[in-house]
């Protein structure tokens, strides 16, 4: 929610609320999104320490995998065991404020223990409030992950997750001008990869994938009523990876949307957005990817008990199989939230995504399905049960390959 989206320029923002907050009607917890409404008697209680706030997590679950390599033609199933932990600290200041969140968790294989990983990560946001329509926003992030095998950035042939570093920093100030709120950021992102192993044993060196992505953004929103808002987003970024001797990894870009945001009463609620962007790789085998661009976050509330989501979006990224691709990558997404009961949620969504990569003749199309069923016994433990299923045909027969994933998992949160 507002403030800590303003680093995300390109992510929903909540309309403002205009007039008396004394005679403006209360929102009913049954009339907020399904996924994130407040239950009392499902809350975590935590732990309070003077002007802090401490919830401690524990997790354990277990899935089956019907490829764990995400292979076409070296298909292997199994099953595997993920132990988790975690702890968030939160202040209670009546103004600023700091959320810090540490977790860690491990993913243990039965007959292929070479894709054993760890994941750990340290993560903050901070609110350093000017006056009462001015903040300084800051997040940070220190992450040690890996990459899974058969992934777009995974090298082809590794047979283990590639590790990684990550450092992260974002800086940004936000302010509110009556109907007109904007805000302007810098972040780093630092990168420091390690080797995975390819099928022959032999290490695959990523070495060449270290360095920092750094991106400036900002964001005007101006609202013509609690119900419509027009905005216009941009984002620049300059990537300097390390690279090899014959291949540069490194390019500039940008992306700018504009659109609108509505609320119609509580049935439907987004942002739509089109705009152009731009991304120059120093490589001539890749070039400069440009054009039209386009991105629709909307939710529609038939009922209070259902929520019905549909996501569009065009991006570039970038692809590693030893070398470096760029990707122009359209995606569109449905799904929804179900209510069953308070304590009982069902989330699906199906996904189509569309990868054309640039610098090499390949063309991808993704299929993807996930569910997840949700069940929270009391405020201390939830179980989830999850689904997915993903299909990806490559018009080079190498990289097409599909999977099934099915899982349990239990979380206690004190």
């Amino acid at each position: 929610m507002s403030p800590w989206n303003a680093q995300q320029v390109f992510e929903p923002m909540p309309l403002p609320q205009f007039g008396d907050p004394d005679g403006r009607d209360e929102i009913a917890p049954e009339d907020t999104p399904v996924k994130s409404r407040f239950r009392s008697e499902y809350q975590a209680r935590g732990i309070r320490a003077g002007a802090w706030m401490f919830n401690p997590s524990l997790s354990a679950g277990t899935f089956y995998d019907s490829n764990v390599f995400s292979s076409n033609t070296n298909r292997q199933s199994d099953m595997a065991v993920q132990l988790g932990a975690g702890l968030r600290a939160t202040s209670l200041w009546e103004r600023h404020g700091i959320d810090v969140r540490a977790m860690t968790q491990s993913t243990l294989y039965n007959n292929h223990p070479s894709l054993d990983q760890t994941d750990a990560t340290l993560k903050g946001t901070g609110r350093f409030d000017i006056d009462h329509v001015t903040a300084i926003l800051g997040a940070f992030q220190a992450a040690y992950l890996h990459e899974g095998v058969g992934s777009l950035s995974s090298p082809q042939g590794a047979i283990e997750p590639t590790p990684y570093s990550l450092l992260s920093g974002d800086v940004t100030l936000r302010r509110e001008f009556g109907r007109v709120t904007g805000s302007a950021g810098v972040r780093v992102d630092s990168y420091d990869f390690g080797s995975t192993v390819a099928q022959n044993g032999t290490p695959i060196d990523q070495s060449a994938r270290d360095g920092q992505v750094y991106t400036v953004h900002g964001r005007v929103d101006y609202a013509f009523s609690e119900k419509l808002a027009v905005f216009t987003a941009v984002e620049g970024n300059a990537r300097k990876l390390r690279g090899t001797p014959t291949q540069s990894l490194e390019s500039e870009g940008y992306r700018v949307l504009s659109g609108f945001a509505l609320e119609l009463t509580h049935l439907i609620r987004g942002e739509i957005g089109g705009g152009y962007m731009a991304q120059r790789f120093d490589a001539a085998s890749i070039g400069t990817i440009q054009g039209p661009t386009y991105r629709a976050r909307l939710t529609w509330s038939p009922s209070r008990a259902l929520d019905v989501h549909f996501n569009a979006e065009q991006i570039v990224s970038e692809a590693s199989d030893t070398s470096s691709t760029g990707i122009l990558a359209n995606a569109l997404q449905a799904g929804f939230d179900y209510e069953f009961r308070p304590n009982v949620v069902l989330s699906a969504a199906g996904t189509y995504e569309k990868d054309s990569f640039k610098g090499q003749d390949r063309q991808d199309n993704v299929y993807a399905v996930d569910a997840q069923l949700k069940y929270t016994l009391n405020n201390v433990t939830t179980l989830s049960f999850l689904y997915r299923f993903i299909r990806r045909g490559s018009s080079i027969s190498d990289f097409s390959y599909d999977k099934h994933q099915v899982g349990i998992n239990a979380t206690a949160r004190f």
